[in-house]
């Protein structure tokens, strides 16, 4: 789900330099007017600019000092799950209807590369619940050959940015902290240092979040929480992971970062919106040469009919609102997993 954005920006400038400058300008501007509401959340009342900032050549794959690997290749069984926001007892059941977990709930997936796309925080109480088991899984499924992308949503941002506008009473009760004393969204009326404390750079939950990324992708495919807009299109992705976290540790000015952009990838919407097929056909070839994929995969939208397969299955919509804080969507994942010729797949919803 999503809620205004954590810090309110300028609107964005397009690149004037640069390969492919002139169709991803005439994207933007077309995009301005067709892709909805994300450009224009900007208050001019109260903003600050943006400085452009050079493209990175999508193909430079090798990840700088410090980075998380972000590019996977040869795995044979993908499996994606959306929101959860504090559902404990339906993310279990997710893991289990997508053989992810046994009854016990032990890793079985063997060499599968589970992709949570973010949103596990705000709204339902039982968050602490869902990161404790997603630590678990990253151990075991380690361990057995597999892998748990557990990306970074919107939600996760602005909590470790100090924002608890959408922390249930339930999450705070976990920390020994709360009530909240207000409705959400409006902010809370303590303090709750514990809380807090938990999701900073030197606490548990602050250092495991603070170690993960936005975007993954995986045997072409690219995973995210909300998309890639004109802006980022030919943005590396190991750099913007590291450029979100570090904004979350404090090492650069979310001001002027990804992590707060409202085109940036953890809150943009517009591939996710109803578009003109043109507008579609334009953008997404182009999307898809520069970061060397096929596809792209989000949450952050919720799609109230389940998870939504568009344009030719290159773009996957898997928040189906799970949680009973939000609609109390079935469980469901996607699955992708090779098909016969190299660079083809076979793309599954079990719900």
């Amino acid at each position: 789900m999503h809620p205004n954005p954590v810090l309110r920006l300028a609107a964005p400038r397009v690149a004037t330099t640069g390969p492919r400058t002139a169709l991803l300008c005439g994207l933007a501007l077309v995009a301005a007017g067709l892709l909805g509401s994300a450009w224009a959340r900007a208050d001019s009342a109260n903003t600050v600019t943006r400085p452009s900032v050079p493209a990175v050549p999508a193909t430079a794959a090798s990840a700088a000092a410090g980075s998380v690997p972000a590019v996977f290749d040869g795995v044979m069984r993908i499996v994606a799950i959306g929101d959860i926001h504090g559902d404990f007892e339906k993310f279990t059941a997710v893991l289990s209807l997508c053989q992810i977990t046994d009854a016990q709930g032990r890793w079985v997936a063997g060499s599968t590369h589970m992709v949570q796309t973010g949103d596990v925080l705000d709204r339902g109480p039982d968050s602490k619940k869902v990161m404790d088991r997603l630590m678990e899984l990253e151990a075991q499924a380690t361990k057995a050959g597999g892998r748990v992308h557990a990306l970074l949503g919107n939600h996760e941002y602005m909590v470790s940015m100090g924002d608890l506008r959408y922390v249930s009473d339930g999450e705070l009760a976990a920390f020994g902290e709360g009530p909240r004393g207000t409705p959400i969204p409006q902010a809370p009326l303590g303090t709750f240092p514990k809380f807090r404390a938990a999701f900073s750079k030197d606490g548990k939950y602050g250092r495991w979040l603070f170690g993960h990324n936005a975007i993954v992708k995986i045997n072409g495919t690219l995973f995210m929480h909300g998309g890639l807009s004109p802006r980022y299109a030919r943005r590396n992705i190991v750099e913007l992971n590291d450029a979100i976290r570090a904004e979350l540790r404090g090492e650069r000015d979310a001001r002027m970062g990804v992590g707060a952009d409202p085109e940036g990838p953890l809150w943009f919407r517009g591939l996710a919106e109803s578009l003109p097929p043109q507008v579609l056909d334009a953008y997404l070839p182009q999307l898809f040469a520069a970061q060397s994929a096929r596809r792209i995969v989000m949450g952050h939208t919720i799609q109230d009919q389940g998870i939504s397969l568009r344009a030719g299955e290159r773009i996957a919509l898997i928040d189906v609102g799970m949680s009973r804080q939000t609609i109390n969507g079935a469980p469901s994942c996607l699955v992708i997993e090779p098909a016969g010729a190299p660079g083809s797949d076979r793309v599954t919803i079990r719900r």
